[in-house]
């Protein structure tokens, strides 16, 4: 293989404005590798939400690549050793990735390029999935941005992201993009272990089409129908406002460049509707700019000082949480959605993980571990700082004593209580106010309500008066400490 290359593909399964991939195919030959390797993603390897869409977008990438005169190569192993192995046997020159920037991502790569350095063979990578590198934007005093809003506003200074380019199917002919002969058979995606012991994903599959195609239909149908009532649509669990392309993104089966400019370039959406969706993807690159600085905040807190909050030990109450069977109908909602799905709706993550840590006062660990088994989406960086949000001990985040009322939120987001009929059947025959706070009716109405409450849907696992108090006092005694 002769002046060849390997493309070594990470969370970048996608033809359509790679780098990495373009600079691979200029080589006489080319190597599309996956490298399984999950003891080398630290303390996260993927969860089972994540497994099932790898395991459909590796099958759907593959048959991407046949269709374009080349072939996936799957192999197994640390990836070092895999990489500089197959370089080594078909004589490839170069290697080729695009940068992953969470700490596990990170590592890998630095073990890749010392081993390739010392093998003597060629590498470049390149930053595709992201708007900036997060080395390249700092404060005014040349720190990391720990804040939102200046974050964003330097970045927007920037001016507009360069233009995505186009797939290599739109610019050459098909059958003349390199070829791998010579490349190893692989293993099959089928004995990767991805898929679940026990069929659990069966709303999956009816809901997602994990692959490029499927990333570039949801942005099309976004932009088209989605997109003009975005600011008022994304904030409402039972309308479709949201763009569901965050799966998608997470495995890089689309680049954020192109997600940017189609929404700029709608001509059916108005300004503040893209400004809004602009500011969505700026919330993602400032949580990549977070973790990349602050390493530790996957499992500790930005705020030294919540090291010593005063967080319960309640599995009884965990499992309530995990299972939708809490007695507040909008958490569990959200909680049944996410369960069946693989997706909850981003109002509704923020009041169940609000739900979590101060109406329940459970460590915020245990509520990112579990969104980060059960969501397809799961983004480490993401993932962290949504939770330290939540918890008001991370960057940027809320105080820890705005408290969601969930029934209050409920009653302003989901008034006819259409998404909580939806994902909890058993208060589907009520009326909307009932559903949204049946333990709050009055005693004659439950007395002839079509359910038994308490039987078909559980009481309150808390009191939220009670409840706001207690995290209240929790919070008191953490400032007291920290003021010591």
């Amino acid at each position: 293989m002769a002046s060849g290359a390997i493309w070594w593909i990470r969370r970048d399964m996608r033809l359509d404005d790679n780098p990495a991939a373009q600079r691979a195919m200029r080589a006489v030959a080319m190597i599309p590798l996956y490298v399984h390797s999950p003891s080398e993603e630290g303390a996260w390897p993927l969860g089972g939400a994540q497994k099932w869409w790898l395991a459909r977008g590796l099958k759907v990438f593959a048959a991407s690549l046949a269709a374009n005169g080349s072939r996936l190569v799957v192999l197994e192993g640390e990836h070092a050793k895999v990489i500089v192995d197959l370089a080594r046997s078909v004589g490839a020159t170069e290697v080729c990735w695009t940068r992953r920037l969470d700490p596990a991502g990170i590592a890998q790569e630095h073990r890749v390029e010392e081993a390739l350095d010392k093998a003597g063979i060629s590498w470049s990578s390149s930053l595709s999935n992201h708007l900036v590198d997060p080395d390249d934007i700092v404060t005014q005093t040349g720190n990391p941005y720990q804040v939102y809003t200046p974050f964003a506003k330097n970045l927007r200074a920037r001016g507009k992201p360069s233009p995505p380019k186009p797939s290599p199917s739109k610019s050459v002919r098909l059958d003349v993009l390199p070829s791998v002969t010579g490349a190893p058979a692989g293993v099959a995606i089928e004995t990767l272990g991805l898929e679940p012991s026990r069929n659990w994903a069966d709303g999956f599959q009816a809901m997602w089409t994990p692959g490029e195609a499927g990333a570039q239909q949801r942005l099309a149908l976004f932009v088209e129908s989605g997109l003009a009532h975005y600011p008022s649509g994304r904030d409402e669990p039972a309308a479709d406002g949201s763009s569901l392309l965050a799966p998608h993104l997470a495995f890089g089966e689309i680049g954020i460049r192109r997600i940017w400019h189609a929404a700029a370039n709608s001509k059916s959406a108005p300004p503040e509707s893209i400004d809004k969706f602009h500011a969505e993807l700026l919330w993602r690159e400032f949580a990549t700019h977070v973790l990349f600085h602050f390493k530790h905040t996957d499992l500790k807190p930005l705020r030294a000082e919540y090291a010593k909050f005063p967080w319960r030990d309640d599995q009884a109450a965990l499992i309530a949480w995990q299972r939708g069977r809490t007695g507040y109908p909008l958490v569990d909602a959200g909680m049944r959605q996410l369960w069946q799905t693989g997706w909850m709706h981003n109002r509704v993550r923020m009041v169940a993980a609000s739900f979590l840590v101060k109406h329940l006062l459970l460590p915020w660990q245990d509520g990112a571990r579990w969104f980060w088994d059960t969501l397809v989406d799961a983004d480490l960086a993401n993932n962290s700082l949504g939770w330290q949000w939540a918890a008001g001990c991370g960057a940027d985040a809320a105080p820890y004593f705005r408290i969601f009322n969930p029934t209050m939120q409920a009653e302003k987001f989901d008034g006819e209580a259409a998404y909580i009929k939806r994902w909890v059947p058993e208060l589907a025959g009520l009326p909307a106010k009932q559903a949204i706070s049946p333990w709050n009716a009055p005693l004659l109405w439950r007395d002839s309500a079509p359910l038994t409450l308490g039987e078909a849907y559980p009481p309150p696992v808390v009191d939220h008066v009670f409840a706001r108090q207690r995290a209240l006092a929790a919070l008191t005694s953490v400032s007291r400490s920290a003021a010591k």
